[in-house]
């Protein structure tokens, strides 16, 4: 990604930061594990807060 366009995008996201690969495997290992077993049919924006 150019410069330009982080420059653009950072400052929508309420975290101040683009998120990393780990954030991302965390909320996989949390949808697979028994502590999620009751959700169903949901969706989960892993985007710092861009998408409220």
């Amino acid at each position: 990604m150019s410069p330009d366009s982080e420059a653009t995008i950072i400052p929508q996201i309420p975290l101040g930061r683009f998120g990393n690969a780990d954030e991302v495997a965390d909320t996989v290992f949390f949808l697979c594990s028994d502590q999620a077993k009751y959700l169903n049919g949901s969706e989960i924006h892993v985007n710092g807060g861009q998408h409220v």
